[in-house]
């Protein structure tokens, strides 16, 4: 019999919701990591091939792993829940009455009346009672649960929407015969621009602060590209 408290209730989240952060996150990490390697190597070489080809490998391996990355964690995340259901099909076989009894403590610790709580578990049990056990136990949804495929598929091309701002302002910038430091400063205007776009889009979607999340992630985004943009000039007039 499961045993409430002693079990993740809060394991599983809407998969929507799910999708939508995977695809945020991963356009605010290929917008901060293309931007800082494009910066720091402009400030060691102006030489667009050079630039264009850095820019393009590191995008194609970052989508690569953020889809990889994305996929491993959230097929992780299924297999948890899907032990969970597998559990609770089990101790509704097996103690269906004990199950009945604490579905009904619940609905009791949720606020409900004794009588009324075993009156709502009994009617629930009887319509779908693993829909039931699933949602108020574990915050479940059993026909709806997160696919590691769409969470990859999200997070690879967000990042390649996010890497293209970036990368394409300093090429077009550079190859347009724009001074290299000019060429600099307009990418790294249009990443903390970018940056605040999806800091701002990350918090409403998650339900905290926008003004706060847009300022950290700005001030994250900057400080990586100061850093990058600093060892580029070292390296540049140390070669």
């Amino acid at each position: 019999m499961s045993l409430h408290g002693h079990e993740p209730h809060d394991a599983a989240s809407n998969s929507k919701l799910n999708w939508l952060r995977a695809g945020v996150l991963g356009a605010n990490d290929g917008i901060v990591s293309i931007a800082a390697l494009v910066v720091g190597v402009a400030a060691a070489t102006s030489d667009v091939a050079v630039i264009f080809l850095t820019g393009i490998a590191a995008l194609v391996a970052g989508a690569v792993s953020m889809g990889l990355g994305e996929y491993v964690s959230v097929s992780s995340q299924r297999d948890s829940e899907l032990s969970w259901i597998n559990k609770e099909k089990r101790e509704l076989e097996e103690f269906p009455e004990e199950e009945l009894a604490e579905l009904a403590e619940l609905y009791v610790k949720e606020g409900l009346s004794p009588a009324l709580a075993k009156q709502v578990a009994e009617e629930l049990t009887a319509k779908d009672a693993l829909t039931a056990h699933l949602k108020l136990e574990l915050n479940i949804d059993h026909e709806d649960l997160t696919n590691p495929i769409h969470a990859a598929i999200s997070s690879m091309v967000s990042f390649l929407a996010g890497a293209i701002f970036p990368l394409a302002a300093i090429l077009i910038t550079i190859a347009a015969g724009v001074d290299t430091t000019i060429a600099i400063i307009t990418t790294f205007v249009v990443t903390i621009v970018a940056l605040g776009l999806t800091g701002g889009i990350g918090a409403y979607i998650g339900g905290g602060p926008v003004p706060r999340a847009i300022i950290r992630v700005m001030i994250g985004g900057a400080a990586a590209l100061a850093i990058t943009y600093g060892i580029g000039l070292l390296i540049g007039h140390g070669v």
